[in-house]
């Protein structure tokens, strides 16, 4: 038997749901390429898309918005958990543990479309009442004339958000929606493989991803910019963290040869919607002048932004807590997530990879 660590190159599944072309920097959901779908399309449109195998028509769409406003509220005994839990537990474990405590007998074996509709319709407001508790903020309910992700933002924000901003997330919430087999969808396969319950599977990936190695948040690259502050303080700061050794926040991606296609539809919706201001300006000028120091560091590397990067200028945008950020994250996920159950389930193997033993053998 060969050994690849951490499961590297090794092809685990079949799957239609998505694909990551590294080596051409394309991202593709059910045969669609995500920027193009990031850019023309909904939040809803894709998530049936991607549950589905195929765009919605105008009624498809309609009773799909409808399906997951009704099932936006928490119910009553997840209030009472959200209550008692302590203020300072991080939005991730929070998640984690109502998404468990959801785990009735209707999300028994096999998994549906319609369970993975309610958990994706709810986790937006399990996030957005932890984080508005623990900032001593009035609970905001559910408004059911927005739509996905404009709700999520209302909920948070306490107001009506407006389109622009509400497209620049849109665009987020699409492009991180599924991403291949990363340690969070493997974690729910595998779970899934057992012929264990959505929730549990749902439990598995959230604890993946709560993991700074996987769902690590563009925190950093805000950071960054803020240090950076102005046009001048650019080449002298990368070249100064380059000169060491450093990683270049938001620059550069484990699969990705080339461009992140990801960046790059973000890139166009944040050049379509925002107003031109200095922030913006900057984050473009720093992109530029980055990639053209990593050339002349590291040539050929062929080094570029990748979903961190603009993600970040999307939170900015929005003015977003830090905190939020994983959560939010998480919240797109759900979709490939179930959709990766989904198809588990329908064609199931049971996971039972081996180990090499490396300790002592008695005589």
């Amino acid at each position: 038997m060969s050994y690849s660590k951490g499961l590297e190159g090794v092809v685990a599944a079949e799957t239609y749901v998505g694909h990551v072309d590294g080596e051409n920097g394309k991202l593709i959901y059910r045969g669609y390429m995500a920027k193009d779908l990031a850019v023309n399309y909904s939040f809803e449109e894709v998530a049936y898309l991607v549950w589905n195998d195929a765009l919605p028509n105008e009624k498809e769409l309609n009773e799909f918005k409808k399906a997951l406003k009704e099932n936006r509220s928490i119910p009553d005994y997840v209030l009472n958990i959200l209550r008692v839990l302590p203020k300072e537990t991080e939005i991730m474990s929070v998640l984690r543990t109502c998404i468990s405590a959801l785990g009735t007998k209707d999300y028994a074996w096999p998994p549906k479309i319609d369970q993975a509709m309610k958990l994706t319709a709810i986790t937006p407001t399990i996030i957005a009442y932890w984080y508005r508790k623990q900032n001593n903020l009035s609970i905001i309910n559910p408004n059911n004339e927005l739509d996905h992700v404009a709700n999520y933002l209302y909920m948070i924000k306490g107001e009506k958000p407006r389109e622009d901003l509400v497209k620049a997330l849109s665009a987020y919430f699409i492009l991180t929606i599924e991403h291949g087999m990363n340690a969070s969808t493997f974690s729910s396969r595998v779970v899934t493989s057992t012929e264990s319950d959505m929730v549990s599977a749902l439990c598995a990936a959230i604890g993946a991803m709560k993991g700074p190695l996987h769902g690590g948040a563009p925190s950093g690259v805000i950071s960054m910019l803020d240090e950076i502050s102005s046009k001048e303080e650019i080449e002298p700061w990368v070249r100064a963290r380059l000169d060491k050794g450093e990683k270049i926040m938001g620059f550069g991606h484990r699969v990705y040869r080339t461009r992140d296609p990801r960046s790059e539809a973000l890139k166009t919706v944040l050049q379509s919607v925002a107003s031109k201001n200095n922030w913006f300006d900057l984050v473009l000028e720093v992109e530029k002048t980055t990639i053209a120091l990593l050339e002349e560091y590291k040539p050929g590397r062929g080094i570029y932004t990748n979903v961190e990067y603009f993600a970040a200028a999307v939170m900015k945008s929005i003015d977003l807590h830090s905190s939020l950020f994983t959560p939010t994250f998480t919240a797109s996920r759900f979709v490939g997530w179930t959709a990766h159950i989904l198809e588990q389930s329908a064609s199931n193997r049971i996971y039972r990879p081996q180990s090499v033993y490396k300790g002592p053998v008695p005589v």
